[in-house]
């Protein structure tokens, strides 16, 4: 009732507002951990329902962590090649997660 009926300039958004190069960064990291993690989750749901949660499952599943937190540093820090290898590590943390469910 304050603004009048609805129209359809009420629901323009406002000019967006310059993100600074950090910025992007940590908005393409998020977006990279939210990808990576679905596989991850499976497995170890997948690990801990079939009971194949062993010790190396705990280990996968550590690296995994501590991979992708470095990973969240480096890329915010814009260290180009140790960016690639630590997302890579991350990737063959996942798969000997996948490893250790399938043998």
């Amino acid at each position: 009732m304050t603004n009048g009926p609805l129209a359809p300039p009420n629901y323009v958004d406002p000019t967006p507002r310059p993100v600074p190069p950090w910025g992007k960064r940590a908005d393409r990291v998020y977006l990279n951990a939210v990808e990576c993690f679905a596989p991850f989750a499976a497995l170890v749901i997948i690990a801990h329902v079939t009971g194949k949660a062993n010790a190396m499952t705990a280990f996968w599943a550590m690296s995994f962590f501590w991979l992708r937190l470095a990973h969240a540093v480096v890329y915010l820090l814009a260290i180009p090649y140790v960016r690639t290898l630590v997302f890579t590590l991350g990737f063959v943390a996942v798969v000997g997660l996948f490893w250790e469910v399938i043998k």
